[in-house]
């Protein structure tokens, strides 16, 4: 033992740098682990205790009994299917009633709620709606799949399916989650529902080859999808079809599928479904889809699917296609300088980015920015490279609120926007990106409340200022943007002194959120404002709305103002 040591010490006595060059490997190696195990530590915290799920996309064949496996949860996007064993008999028997969403004396859009307990969870994310039978061989739900069997939640079923534009959200087996754009089952019983959810012992998660199903009733209205159509209503025949929806044709076996194909074939935005017969078109003054009917009028079920209904030669079903409506597409600069500079100005995380793609749409004119932002000129802005003062460009982003920054602005659009959702939604923005999330760390270390104890005030100030030094000042509400955006949109391209086209209007209404919009689920699973932050920010709209209706404009929004 002793020659083969005695050999290496003389090898490394000539050859030293050899010897060194080993020490500094060896030191580099244990260097990168020790790093590696710190990003490590690092990563798995900031997830906070969120396992991976496994999501697979389902066809009408893709699940059987014997196919199932549990399989190992990774993830990302991956076919998984489980064992059946667990299955007893199948209930297979299909009833007459359509499925539903909405509570009524109707039965609503898809089913009738029949057989329903009182379990009614509305907690302003999604609406319970019953317990149904989930047949192996052809689905209830037939969109993506999650399945989670360490932490499944009602909240994260409701946050994956929404985030994926799926207006059903079902749980299985206390750790299944899934998606579908309608209900292809019939009702079971509700005691049949009986397992705990993996994550919560406190809510139920369906049973064995039993959904509970959910109705996401605040996905955004585009999310009311079927297929890679959205559902856009239901609505009285126009008085001249033939003008208003200039391509149409009957139909055998008529489907909502087969509309909607055909529709889009033809590149028509619009499948209109009237019977037996598929109208296609786009949105015009003579079919605007302003004066939906209710949903009962079209309840006539299509006479090739059964859990599908196509109205009839009075009462339409309209889906908005895949096929870009280019009536608003196109955006230039202003072909001459403008003569006055237009702010669109707003506290950060009030709708200001959003607004300057609905201008951009209904204008056909680029708006610009006080700053600059990359990631804003990659999805589209191109005036963000403009110098604010170019005149290029038709109104120019500005968060500013000092004296003399408002004053360099002819005129301005003042956007506002309910504190409590500007807030989160800048505070988001700040530690997720334009359309990402702050993590569970940020909001439940020290970052949330520092930020709302310097934010909150800004949010007062910043409309204070605006309505006191600057001029001819246009007040636009997000929210009342949102609920009638035909017409305030209307009004803002009039403040900016352009003519209106209806016809650009009624297309910025089929593409009007844009590549902006945060999932309309995924919030927090509880309140972060203390009573402490109300109380302040309480005051702040009181002060707020004064201040508007001293300017004889209207005060804040009902749904924000104090109680």
């Amino acid at each position: 033992m002793a020659k083969p040591l005695l050999k290496i010490q003389r090898y490394f006595r000539r050859k030293p740098v050899r010897f060194f060059s080993l020490i500094l490997l060896y030191l580099t190696a244990g260097s990168l682990v020790f790093l590696h195990s710190g990003f490590a530590g690092d990563s798995s915290s900031s997830r906070g205790s969120r396992d991976p799920v496994v999501a697979s996309d389902m066809s009408l064949h893709s699940a059987s009994p014997d196919n199932r496996g549990i399989g190992i949860m990774r993830r990302g996007f991956k076919d998984a299917r489980r064992s059946g064993r667990r299955y007893g008999p199948l209930w297979m028997k299909k009833t007459e009633q359509m499925l539903g969403g909405k509570s009524g004396d109707y039965a609503n859009w898809n089913r009738a709620l029949k057989g329903r307990n009182g379990k009614d969870g509305e907690d302003g994310r999604a609406r319970y709606i019953g317990c149904y039978i989930d047949d192996t061989h052809k689905r209830a739900l037939r969109g993506v799949s999650f399945f989670d069997y360490k932490k499944m939640t009602v909240f994260r079923c409701q946050d994956n399916c929404a985030e994926r534009g799926y207006m059903f959200a079902g749980l299985e087996f206390g750790a299944e989650c899934y998606c579908g754009h309608k209900i292809q089952a019939p009702n079971a019983s509700e005691s049949d529902c009986n397992m705990e959810c993996k994550g919560e012992k406190s809510n139920v998660c369906g049973g064995a080859n039993r959904l509970s199903i959910y109705r996401l009733e605040l996905s955004q209205e585009s999310a009311r999808r079927y297929g890679s159509a959205i559902f856009k209503g239901c609505f009285h025949r126009p008085d001249n079809v033939t003008l208003a929806l200039p391509f149409s044709t009957v139909i055998q076996n008529m489907s909502v599928d087969k509309c909607v194909d055909l529709c889009t074939e033809k590149e028509k935005s619009l499948a209109v479904l009237a019977g037996d017969t598929c109208h296609c078109g786009f949105p015009t003054p003579l079919f605007s889809l302003h004066e939906p009917e209710e949903e009962a009028m079209c309840l006539h079920r299509c006479p090739g699917e059964e859990f599908e209904n196509c109205g009839n030669q009075q009462y339409f079903v309209v889906y908005q296609t895949q096929v870009q409506d280019n009536r608003c597409m196109d955006r230039h600069f202003l072909p001459a300088h403008a003569k006055q500079l237009v702010a669109l100005a707003s506290f950060p995380g009030a709708g200001n980015t959003w607004a300057r793609h609905l201008i951009e749409l209904a204008t056909g004119y680029y708006t610009g920015s006080y700053y600059f932002d990359g990631s804003l000129y990659n999805k589209g802005f191109k005036g963000e490279r403009d110098h604010w003062r170019s005149g290029r460009t038709i109104c120019i982003k500005t968060h500013e609120s000092g004296k003399k920054e408002i004053e360099a602005f002819d005129s301005s659009i003042l956007m506002i926007r309910n504190p409590y959702k500007a807030l989160m939604a800048e505070f988001n923005r700040k530690y997720g990106g334009h359309i990402g999330f702050a993590s569970q760390a940020h909001w439940k270390g020290k970052e949330w409340p520092e930020f709302v104890k310097n934010y909150a005030p800004w949010w007062a100030s910043h409309t204070l200022d605006w309505l006191h030094y600057g001029r001819n000042v246009h007040v636009v509400h997000f929210e009342e943007l949102k609920r009638d955006l035909f017409s305030r949109l209307k009004g803002m391209v009039q403040f900016l002194g352009l003519k209106v086209s209806e016809d650009r209007l009624l297309c910025v209404e089929g593409q009007k959120d844009g590549n902006f919009k945060r999932s309309g689920l995924r919030k927090l699973e509880y309140d972060p404002y203390t009573a402490e932050m109300r109380t302040n920010i309480e005051e702040m709209i009181r002060t707020v709305d004064a201040a508007l209706k001293k300017r004889n404009m209207s005060g804040v929004p009902d749904e924000y103002k104090p109680r």
